[in-house]
């Protein structure tokens, strides 16, 4: 199940997605990480900074993001698939299941008034095992951002439509307060913007792209 009947409009409708098979990163990838490929590839980024080697590595932008995934032979996930990582196969409202506990997350119930290392609230693990999919760094995914994409997504791994602008963020970040951090929740920031509450994760598997069509890895 993807949306929510009673959400915001544009989490609307709930709608049942399939997807093929694929793998999805366990945690937000880290600076320690994400220095390892400035290092080997000699990429120059825009506004990201070093931080804690533990910590989500934010303050990246979209493409920054996409290219990281490339090189370490992933890619972003697909909005679906982040919300099936984030919330598995019974349309629970939280990582960790219907009820709102702020000492499982890194939001702004917490009061930390930063990232965390990745993984520090490991009771607010996903079904799957995902850690930090509420809270912590909002997450970019692949998906361009249409308000009202629910309407007339396809049911079969639905990958966003292709002339809106801004790009998808999933998850809520550390400053977000507890709406933000349900796994339906959408959000959206434009692609080149610097964002210090936005970082990502990585997925790999088969995936249809809406402009390229079906692609696999």
């Amino acid at each position: 199940m993807m949306g929510e009947a009673g959400g915001p409009p544009n989490s609307r409708p709930a709608h049942r997605v399939y997807l093929d098979a694929y793998e999805i990163d366990r945690t937000e990838v880290t600076n320690a990480a994400f220095a390892r490929f400035l290092a080997e590839t000699g990429y120059r980024p825009r506004h990201w900074q070093p931080a804690g080697p533990a910590e989500p590595a934010v303050r990246v932008v979209w493409g920054e993001a996409d290219a990281y995934c490339r090189w370490a032979g992933k890619r972003l996930p697909t909005e679906a698939e982040w919300e099936k990582a984030a919330r598995g196969d019974d349309g629970r409202r939280y990582p960790w299941g219907d009820h709102w506990d702020a000492a499982r997350a890194n939001t702004a119930a917490s009061g930390r008034g930063g990232v965390t290392p990745v993984g520090s609230f490991p009771r607010g693990a996903s079904p799957y095992g995902a850690l930090d999919m509420a809270g912590n760094a909002a997450e970019w995914v692949a998906d361009y951002y249409d308000a009202g994409y629910y309407r007339r997504s396809p049911e079969r791994n639905p990958a966003g439509p292709t002339v809106v602008m801004d790009r998808v963020l999933r998850g809520g970040s550390w400053a977000s307060p507890e709406a933000q951090a349900q796994t339906f929740f959408r959000d959206s920031s434009h692609s080149v913007d610097l964002n210090p509450r936005v970082g990502f994760r990585c997925a790999r598997g088969r995936v249809v792209s809406p402009e390229q069509g079906a692609i696999g890895n």
